[in-house]
Order: structure tokens, then sequence, then C-alpha cells
């Protein structure tokens, strides 16, 4: 009996009360807001998930590369590391190398001998090398921050959307009190409380959107330098093999 009548309460003064007596503008809004929660939310663990596999799978790729005696040995044993984006910029240099090493890219069971018997390539060419990594870096960065404008949405319109609607609804309040020619806190109340509840939406949009957004921009800036920085290390080991000095140097 008294759980029961603890609930009826909760729900005549609480946020189911102020819900059923905010206007139609006011349900409007917050269907909206709900709708951009559910977007967001979305966005946010979709995110995490992607960096989660990101990671791992880049952690997997610098290991066998920094282990590897070969800079092509990754992209002749043709192992894949889906989702990573250093593993994209690394399939981009191979294949602009190998092109101006062997003429394609294709991969057969000569590739090892035609690679072994091919000269070493100019400074022009290896600079086509990469400023083919240098776009891979540039697409791969905005694939990271890809629908990260929903998460900045959300944080800087969900509040000023629920302030129109906080706005909408008292307006809609004081017309009604003018209407009617008395004021009493009774008349009011539920309307002033059915207004303020789409500020509180909005604050409940926006704050866990501010969160997920902060830690997935440092984050994946972190994993753009992070992306920057192996590029070089591809491009330096890429010199040190296949760029032609004058010096003769076993493959």
């Amino acid at each position: 009996m008294l759980l029961s009548s603890g609930v009826n309460f909760f729900a005549e003064v609480g946020i189911s009360y102020a819900f059923w007596h905010s206007n139609a503008a006011g349900k409007g809004v917050i269907l909206l807001l709900a709708m951009g929660s559910l977007f967001s939310w979305t966005v946010m663990f979709s995110k995490f998930f992607m960096v989660s596999r990101a990671r791992r799978e880049t952690a997997r790729l610098l290991r066998r590369f920094r282990t590897a005696r070969k800079p092509l040995a990754i992209y002749q044993s043709r192992e894949a590391y889906a989702g990573s984006p250093a593993y994209a910029v690394y399939l981009a240099g191979c294949r602009e190398l190998t092109f101006h090493l062997l003429g394609t890219t294709e991969i057969d069971d000569t590739f090892s001998t035609r690679l072994a018997e091919a000269d070493r390539i100019s400074p022009v060419a290896m600079n086509s090398v990469r400023s083919a990594m240098e776009r891979e870096v540039g697409e791969q960065a905005i694939r990271l921050e890809d629908r990260m404008t929903v998460l900045a949405t959300a944080v800087s319109g969900a509040p000023f959307l629920g302030l129109l609607g906080t706005v909408w609804g008292v307006m809609d309040t004081f017309s009604g009190v003018a209407v009617a020619g008395h004021a009493t806190m009774a008349a009011m109340a539920p309307g002033v409380s059915g207004a303020l509840i789409t500020t509180v939406t909005g604050l409940l949009v926006a704050i866990p959107a501010m969160f997920g957004y902060n830690f997935l921009v440092v984050t994946l800036r972190s994993m753009t330098v992070e992306l920057d920085n192996f590029a070089a290390e591809l491009a330096s080991s890429f010199d040190h093999r296949y760029l032609d000095t004058g010096t003769a140097a076993t493959r």
C-alpha cells in the first residue's frame, strides 16, 4: 500500500506529471530531443567500438611490421588488419611503391623474384609514394571523424532546443493567465512545470553527448598523430631499402 502510494506520488509530481502538462510544442520538442538522444548514443557506441577495434588491429599491425625483416612482407603475404587506419596507409604506400618498382601492383608467385631483380626507385618516385600515404592519412582522418558532427550538434543544440520549449511553454502559461484574468499558483504551476521539462530533457541529451564528444575528440586526435608517425616510419623504411642513393643493397 505504501509502495503504491509512493509510485502514485512520483507519477503525479515527477517528470511524467510535467510531460503530460506540457503543451503540444513542448511535447514536440521532447520528441525531437529524444530522437537526437537516440542518434547521439548510437554514434557514441559505434565510435567507441570503431576506436577499440582500430587500436587493437593497429597494435597487431605495428608488432608484425616492426618484427618483419622486409617492409613489404605484410603486403606480399596479403595479411589483413580490418578496421586499422594504419593498415590502409600501409596498403596505399605499398601499392604505390610496387607500381614504381615493378610497373604493377599484382602479387603472384614471382613477386619475390621480380622484387629482388627490380632497380631502386628515384627520389621523385619515392615522393609519389609519400604523397600516396599522406593522402590516405587524410582520408583515414576524415573517416575517423565521420558523424562527430552529430555529437557536436547534440552538445550545442539540445540545450537551446530545450530552452525554446521552455520559453514557449511559459509564454502559453502567461497567455492563459491573461485570458483568465487572475493568477494563482495552482493555475500556473502545471504550465510552468510542463514548460521546464523541455530544458531538463535538453540537458539530459547534451551532457552525455558532451562527455562522449570530448573523449572521442581527444582519442581521435591522438590516433591521427599516431597515423602520421606511422606514415613517417613507413616512408623511412621504404627510403632505406628501395630509394636509389647510388649504393647497391640487398632486398
